[in-house]
């Protein structure tokens, strides 16, 4: 027997978060326990001016990105952003959410 839905799911709304989304067992999940990542504002710091200029990058999210790389095995980083912006895992791994444009 046939059976077709009759409503379109892909428009539906549902509260979730993304930590629901991204499986315990994930390899970034491990690699977000085991690293804290916040040494990292204390080595650039000096970098940046408090100041004066542009808002900069978040220097974790741009180390956090060839992690992912690597651990992922995609080839170029090109299209490491391009997983990043569909793949919920890799954007939770960076602290982005769901409408937030990638680096």
């Amino acid at each position: 027997m046939l059976t077709k839905r009759e409503q379109d799911i892909r428009e539906q709304v549902q509260i979730v978060t993304m930590d629901a989304l991204v499986p315990k067992d994930h390899i970034l999940r491990l690699v977000d326990e085991a690293i804290d990542f916040d040494f990292i504002y204390d080595l650039v710091e000096e970098r940046y001016c408090t100041d004066n200029g542009r808002p900069s990058l978040d220097p974790v999210v741009l180390i956090k990105l060839p992690v992912i790389q690597y651990l992922c095995g995609i080839r170029s980083m090109r299209q490491t952003i391009r997983d990043v912006e569909v793949n919920i895992a890799y954007r939770w791994f960076l602290g982005l959410d769901f409408n937030e444009p990638v680096p």
